[in-house]
């Protein structure tokens, strides 16, 4: 395995994979899976409310908390026309124009936010919609960009945000392979030193049914980068199933509470939640281990009551063994129980009381003719 380091961007390369490091923690195979805290429209146009979320995030124990930088107008334009009309997802009814106010984080906010979450060690950063948006996050310095799913298909955007030279995460949500590849390509060629694919179902919120986590391992394999999961269920069972997977990213949508309301809040989680999400991870990533077919350590003591060879019944010298003197059972300090047909039709060695393991030395070498 080689490396590379560019101040506060390392590569690290090997056969398999890409990992990418975000202020100074490394995501990839042989790390902890890295978790993000999606604030979205949940600060619900109030600083303070986006500053407890940061808070909310870092109690929790997640990585980082990802923030969105658009306006209205760069995302679509203010218009009553059909076509401007929201059918079909959560937000049903709902003008274009009127929801992206809403669930607009103000750009004023955002250096704030990224200094506060710094301050709490928390990495911050962003999804740029449009190159303005990049031009800005560019000015306060994040130390990375996530692209949504709904751009992936903007080539401009993808190049303005790969000649960044900063690591890329990528969620790819209503993508065909064709279009991940041609995104993959066009921000690899534009310069983007390390890129992340997140397996991504676009509906809000998801069900279990539509989650398709196998898709995890083939980004993995097909476009040689980390892979993890942007998840819209309303459970824990994906993220957990993603982990098991190969997931190194895991993202979830983080509110104070539901029942605040909002744009996201019905397919975010409560920091009691988030607690719970990354307990769980943890827990995962504990449990996937290694291949290994040696004891464990809480094994060893568990060893001894596996079966072995005892006498059953007492038997003097001479007399055979029997299948009604020698039986296979618990615990296990008698000989092994392969051994028992060795053992039948040969003689005792010595009188051996009930309730003996047996012993090599307790057989003899004569059996009936």
């Amino acid at each position: 395995m080689t490396g590379v380091d560019i101040g506060w961007l390392s590569i690290m390369i090997s056969e398999k994979e890409i990992g990418l490091r975000i202020d100074g923690k490394m995501i990839g195979a042989g790390h902890p899976c890295y978790i993000i805290a999606e604030m979205s429209a949940n600060h619900g146009q109030n600083f303070d409310q986006a500053v407890r979320i940061l808070e909310a995030a870092k109690e929790a124990g997640a990585d980082a908390v990802k923030l969105q930088t658009y306006t209205a107008d760069t995302l679509t334009i203010n218009s009553d026309q059909e076509w401007f009309r929201i059918k079909g997802t959560a937000w049903q009814g709902r003008n274009l124009y009127d929801l992206y106010q809403e669930a607009a984080t103000p750009w004023e906010w955002q250096p704030r936010l990224l200094d506060a979450a710094n301050q709490m060690g928390l990495a911050c950063f962003s999804t740029p919609f449009d190159a303005t948006a990049v031009d800005f996050l560019e000015s306060i310095k994040v130390p990375a960009y996530k692209v949504a799913s709904f751009e992936l298909v903007d080539l401009s955007l993808l190049k303005k945000i790969g000649a960044t030279g900063k690591p890329v995460i990528m969620s790819t949500g209503m993508a065909s392979l064709a279009e991940i590849d041609e995104a993959v390509i066009t921000l690899r060629q534009a310069g983007c030193p390390a890129l992340a694919l997140l397996k991504c179902t676009s509906a809000y919120p998801a069900s279990p049914s539509s989650m398709n986590l196998r898709t995890i391992p083939h980004l993995a394999e097909a476009f040689d980068v980390v892979v993890g999961l942007s998840d819209h269920t309303l459970g824990l069972a994906a993220p957990m199933a993603a982990v098991a997977l190969g997931a190194k990213i895991i993202e979830k949508h983080l509110t104070l509470s539901r029942a605040d309301g909002g744009p996201d809040s019905g397919f975010s989680v409560e920091p009691n939640e988030f607690v719970a999400l990354v307990a769980a991870v943890r827990e995962v990533e504990q449990a996937m281990g290694e291949v290994r077919y040696t004891l464990s350590k809480e094994e060893e003591a568990s060893r001894v009551f596996r079966r072995s060879l005892f006498v059953v019944k007492d038997i003097r010298t001479g007399e055979l063994f029997t299948s009604e003197n020698v039986r296979s059972i618990r615990p296990g300090h008698g000989l092994a129980p392969r051994c028992l047909d060795i053992i039948l039709g040969r003689r005792a060695a010595r009188n051996i009381e009930r309730g003996t393991p047996l012993e090599w030395q307790h057989v003899g070498e004569g059996t009936i003719s």
